[in-house]
């Protein structure tokens, strides 16, 4: 069967092209003249559009999704090993008593309260983390879930300061408001962009709607003593402006255009704003909570000196 061609060239290229070309083969031969065709036949502007959709097509599957399958991995191995009831003292939970021990901020989403908790933050991340890393890559979905997860707990700690806090929520509604934000930058370059954006506005409604039915039905079985185990809000909605507001500064468009700058400062300033202001507020928090502790055991002190009858 042939393989290959071997052909002379002509003598009168031959102070041009010396000698034989080998290797080439016949199909590509056959195919050659009909892209150079198409090549002429297509418009600068619609080569360069097929260009880009070509490059973004093959752009897709590598570098793999890593992120998002990690995190994952790791949730369930935390659950596996931990159970489904961390306990109050473990190193990875957040607790505003010990808000100093920074970690605790991104480490608490790695516990569950039980496998429902869990496997509804797992799915949920890979049916639509992946799709996002896919498109836009391990560094920006891993700057987007862990910039939810911060949020949830930062807004946790200036809301609701009394609380202790475990689940990937955070991470989770930041993937879902990012998914908002591609829709938003993309939405002329997508095939069913209205419909990704009702399935995510769909998910979050029956999301909302089974978690008060639950912390409904539990109040009715146990009137006046309150649900066992309660739903942060504020972590899932600041998590969700984390992620849109990071989702609109760091997701790029597809048609390779630049977005207008005033979005992608207002994204960011958005998101700065917050974190600042949480922040502050914990510092200011842990301070004024550490000055009255030495303040209250000096007059504990005082008072046993006095009882003691050795008062200065």
């Amino acid at each position: 069967m042939l393989a290959a061609t071997v052909l002379q060239m002509p003598p009168q290229s031959q102070s041009r092209n010396s000698g034989l070309v080998l290797g080439v083969c016949l199909d590509q031969l056959m195919q050659q003249p009909a892209t150079m065709t198409a090549a002429k036949s297509l418009p600068d502007s619609e080569l360069s559009k097929e260009k880009q959709l070509t490059t973004s097509r093959s752009m897709r599957c590598w570098p793999p999704p890593c992120f998002i399958l990690f995190v994952s991995l790791l949730e369930i191995f935390v659950f596996v090993y931990v159970g489904s009831a961390p306990p109050e003292d473990s190193l990875l939970i957040y607790r505003p008593d010990r808000r100093l021990q920074l970690w605790r901020f991104i480490s608490y989403a790695l516990l569950h309260a039980s496998w429902l908790h869990l496997g509804f933050n797992v799915f949920t991340q890979l049916l639509y983390g992946l799709p996002l890393e896919l498109l836009h890559g391990s560094g920006r979905t891993a700057v987007v879930y862990l910039a939810g997860v911060l949020a949830g707990s930062l807004g946790t700690s200036v809301v609701d300061s009394t609380v202790y806090l475990v689940g990937a929520s955070g991470g989770v509604y930041a993937l879902l408001a990012a998914q908002l934000a591609n829709v938003l930058l993309n939405f002329g370059h997508m095939r069913h962009g209205l419909a990704q954006l009702l399935a995510v506005i769909i998910f979050v409604s029956c999301d909302l709607g089974y978690t008060l039915y639950c912390q409904m039905a539990l109040l009715e079985y146990q009137p006046g003593a309150g649900p066992t185990i309660s739903v942060s809000y504020i972590a899932h909605m600041t998590g969700a402006l984390a992620g849109l507001s990071m989702g609109l500064f760091l997701l790029r468009q597809l048609d390779g255009s630049l977005r207008p700058r005033l979005l992608r400062w207002l994204a960011l300033g958005v998101w700065a704003t917050f974190s600042g202001f949480a922040f502050a507020f914990n510092l200011v928090n842990s301070v004024t909570a550490q000055l009255l502790a030495e303040e209250e055991g000096e007059v504990i002190k005082q008072h046993l000196l006095h009882d003691l009858g050795m008062e200065r």
